[in-house]
C-alpha cells in the first residue's frame, strides 16, 4: 500500500526513492511486524485469558499439565503481524505475493477452526486429520496450478548442490510442489510441541528464504550463483521479512515459560508459507535441508507409528522426536536451543549451496 502511494511521488521528491528498493522495504516490514506483535501481543493474551481459550493437555505422554490453560491461537498474533506489514510495504500487483498470502491465510483459518473445537470440547482433538489433509492439499495444489500455468515455468527441477543437473518434470510438478507444502505445513504442526520450539526454526528458515527469494528475483545475481531466476519473486523477500519480524514478536511472549501458545492456527500457516515460498522460488528441494528438523519430526513420527503397527514395539520413547528425548530427562529448554542449533547450522548449509555447485 506505501509502496503504491509513496513511489508515484518519488519524481517530485527524491528521498522517497527508497521506497523502490526491495531491501529497505523488507527491513521496513520486519520492523513493523515486530511493532505490532509487541503491541498486539499483550492485550491477545488477556483477551484469550478472558475468553478461557486454554490449550488442552493430552493426557499420554510428557507431564505438561502446569502448561494447562495457557491460551493458544498464538498464531493469530503472527498471521495479524504478517499480513499487515506485507499489505503496508510489498508490491500488491505482484501475484506471487497474493499467491502465498492466500495459501497462508487459507491454512490458518483451517488451524483457527481445529484450535477453536479443541477449546470449546475441551478435547485435544479438533478436525479430523483426513478433513485437514483435504483442505490442505486442496489450497495447494490451487497454488501448484498457479505456478505451472505461469509463462516463465520451465518445468525444471532445480537440485541443490548440482549446477547442471535440472532434471525436466513437466506437469509432475504440480503434484510435487502440492506434496512441498502439505509436508512443510504438517511438519512445523508436529515441530510445535515445546514452548519456543517451532518458531525458532521458523524464523530461521524465514530468514533463509528472504535471501533465496532476493536472489531468486535479481536476474544478475541469480546467473552469477547459477539459481533459476524467478521474475517478481524477490517482493517475497518482504513477505518473509514480514515473517521474521511477527515470529520474533511472538517469541518473546512463547519463550519458556510460555504465556501464549501458537496453536493450529499459526502452524499449519507459517509452514504452509514456508512451502508456497519455496516453491515459488522453485527451491522445494533446498526447504527440506532448511526446514530439516521440521522433517526429522515428521519421520520420527512416520516410523514410531509404522513400527508399531507392524511389531507392537516403539523406537521411540515417545514421538515427536522431541519428546523421546524429553522423556529421556533432557531438560525442555535445552531441547529448544538445541534444535535451533541445528536449525541455523541446516540454514548455512542451504546457503552455501549457492556457491557450492
Amino acid at each position: 500500500m506505501l509502496y503504491h502511494l509513496l513511489v508515484p511521488l518519488s519524481d517530485v521528491y527524491s528521498v522517497l526513492n527508497v521506497f523502490r528498493y526491495i531491501t529497505f522495504r523488507t527491513a521496513a516490514a520486519t520492523l513493523t511486524a515486530l511493532f505490532l506483535a509487541f503491541v498486539v501481543g499483550p492485550p491477545l493474551i488477556r483477551r484469550l485469558q478472558n475468553l478461557r481459550a486454554g490449550q488442552p493437555i493430552r493426557e499420554i505422554g510428557p507431564d505438561h499439565q502446569h502448561k494447562e490453560g495457557t491460551p493458544t491461537m498464538g498464531g493469530l498474533l503472527i498471521l495479524l503481524s504478517l499480513v499487515v506489514s506485507v499489505l503496508l510495504w510489498a508490491d500488491l500487483t505482484n501475484r506471487a505475493i497474493w499467491s502465498v498470502l492466500i495459501l497462508t491465510l487459507g491454512y490458518g483459518v483451517l488451524g483457527f477452526v481445529d484450535d477453536y473445537r479443541k477449546v470449546t470440547e475441551q478435547h485435544s482433538d479438533g478436525v479430523s486429520a483426513r478433513t485437514k489433509l483435504l483442505w490442505q492439499t486442496a489450497l495447494a495444489l490451487g497454488v501448484s496450478l498457479l505456478i505451472f500455468t505461469d509463462p516463465s515455468f520451465d518445468g525444471q527441477l532445480q537440485v541443490p548442490f548440482f549446477k547442471t543437473f535440472t532434471p525436466h518434470i513437466g506437469w509432475l510438478y504440480v503434484p510435487l510442489a502440492a506434496f512441498v507444502i502439505v509436508a512443510a505445513s504438517n511438519g512445523v504442526n508436529l515441530t510445535d510441541g515445546l514452548d519456543g520450539l517451532a518458531i525458532g526454526p521458523v524464523m530461521i528458515a524465514s530468514g533463509t528464504f528472504l535471501i533465496l527469494a532476493y536472489v531468486a528475483g535479481h536476474a544478475g545475481l541469480a546467473e552469477y550463483l547459477a539459481v533459476k531466476s524467478v521474475p517478481g519473486s524477490g517482493q517475497l523477500a518482504i513477505f518473509c521479512g514480514a515473517l521474521v519480524g511477527g515470529s520474533l514478536g511472538f517469541l518473546w511472549f512463547n519463550s519458556y515459560p510460555a504465556q501464549l501458545f501458537m496453536g493450529d492456527v499459526g502452524a499449519l500457516a507459517l509452514g504452509g508459507a514456508l512451502g508456497a515460498i519455496a516453491v515459488h522460488i522453485r527451491q522445494e528441494i533446498l526447504l527440506a535441508v532448511v526446514g530439516g528438523i521440521f522433517v526429522v519430526e515428521t519421520f520420527s513420527v512416520i516410523i514410531q507409528v509404522a513400527w508399531f503397527k507392524t511389531t507392537g514395539k516403539r523406537v521411540f520413547l515417545m514421538a515427536p522426536i522431541h519428546h523421546h528425548f524429553e522423556e529421556a530427562g533432557w531438560a525442555e529448554q535445552k531441547i529448544v536451543v538445541r534444535f535451533w542449533i541445528i536449525s541455523i547450522i541446516l540454514a548455512l548449509v542451504a546457503l552455501s549451496s549457492l556457491k557450492l555447485r
